[in-house]
Parts: C-alpha cells; sequence; structure tokens
C-alpha cells in the first residue's frame, strides 16, 4: 500500500511538472508570436493569456510581470540565434576567415526575420534597458563572435588584438547592420562584402 500511495504521489508530481512546462511554453509561444507581430509596449498581458489558453494567474505564477515574460522570450531568440551561427561556422573551423563568414552570414540571415528583428534588435534595448540587454547578447550571440576570433588569434590566423575591445566593436557593427537590415536601408550582399573586408583585414 505504502508504495502504491508513493508512485500515486509520483505521478502526481510528474503530471504537474508536466503541465507547468506546457503552461510556461504555451505562453513563450503566444508571447513571441504577439511580440513580434505588434511590438513589446503594443503587446498586452491579457492578449497573451488569452492566445496561449491559460490564466493571467498562470502567467504570474511563471513571470514577475510582461518584462520578465519578454526577457524569457529574448533569451530563446538570442539561444537560436547563437545555436544557428554555431552550427553554419562549425564546419569551417579550419579557416577562421571563412568560419566568421559563415557566422555572419547566419546572422545576417536570422536579422531578415522581421520578428526576430524587432524581438532582439528594436524592442530589446527600449524594454530591458541597454545594460540588460547588452548582458543577453553577450552571453549568446556575442559569445560566438569572441569565441571565433580568440580561435583565430590562438591558431595564428589572425593579428592578436585585445579581444574584448575588438569584439565589442564588431559586436555593435553586426546590430547596426541588423537594424539597417531592418529598416531596410542595407542590402544583405553590400554587408557581407564589408563584413568580409573587415575580417580579411584582421589576417595575420
Amino acid at each position: 500500500m505504502a508504495d502504491t500511495e508513493k508512485s500515486r504521489r509520483g505521478a502526481t508530481r510528474r503530471t504537474n511538472a508536466q503541465r507547468h512546462a506546457e503552461t510556461r511554453a504555451a505562453l513563450l509561444a503566444s508571447a513571441r508570436t504577439l511580440f513580434a507581430e505588434k511590438g513589446f509596449a503594443e503587446t498586452g498581458t491579457p492578449e497573451i493569456v488569452t492566445a496561449a489558453g491559460v490564466t493571467r494567474g498562470a502567467l504570474y505564477y511563471h513571470f514577475a510581470d510582461k518584462r520578465d515574460l519578454f526577457r524569457a522570450v529574448l533569451e530563446a531568440e538570442e539561444e537560436a540565434l547563437a545555436a544557428r551561427i554555431n552550427r553554419d561556422s562549425g564546419p569551417l573551423a579550419d579557416d577562421p576567415v571563412e568560419a566568421l563568414m559563415a557566422g555572419t552570414k547566419a546572422f545576417l540571415a536570422a536579422a531578415t526575420d522581421a520578428g526576430t528583428n524587432r524581438i532582439v534588435f528594436v524592442d530589446g534595448p527600449a524594454a530591458l534597458g541597454w545594460d540588460d540587454w547588452r548582458e543577453i547578447d553577450d552571453r549568446f550571440a556575442g559569445a560566438t563572435l569572441r569565441e571565433g576570433l580568440e580561435a583565430g588569434m590562438r591558431a595564428g590566423v589572425l593579428r592578436p588584438l585585445p579581444l574584448d575591445e575588438i569584439t565589442n566593436m564588431l559586436g555593435a557593427a553586426f546590430n547596426e547592420a541588423a537594424l539597417g537590415l531592418g529598416g531596410g536601408r542595407y542590402r544583405i550582399d553590400a554587408l557581407e562584402k564589408s563584413f568580409r573586408a573587415l575580417f580579411e583585414g584582421l589576417r595575420a
């Protein structure tokens, strides 16, 4: 009997955990869709919970407020972007410049998605503030750039330069490129050509 009751309690806990995970996933998916379509400022929590098919109480169980939910959406977006960059640049690791260019193309392709662009580059700094947004960006997309540059310097292919400074300067160029793509000011082929010139100029 004791074992049966223990098993029943374990099954209940697993069911609750699964339900919480499903609710959180539904909130993130609905919020991502609405933030991408309407932006952070124009999206209200009532429409998020309606789209997710959950209660407001469920939203506030998982997230402190709309900003906290947006932060989670942004982190998921940045994580996916970093994974895409790493996937595309990995096979070219023997030539750090080509690896950096493959990562650049992956970044620029992702930045052409209107939803990603709005969430990461437009609303991210505005909704979270520069410092919080920068911490997230550095942890994901920024880390892939830093790793690529560091690998190139360690291999002797790229000139040894102050890593923090060159990473941050190039990171600013990437963010400007993304904003320019989103605003229709830049062409992706022109950006690729420009970044190649920058990376070739770093060769030892």
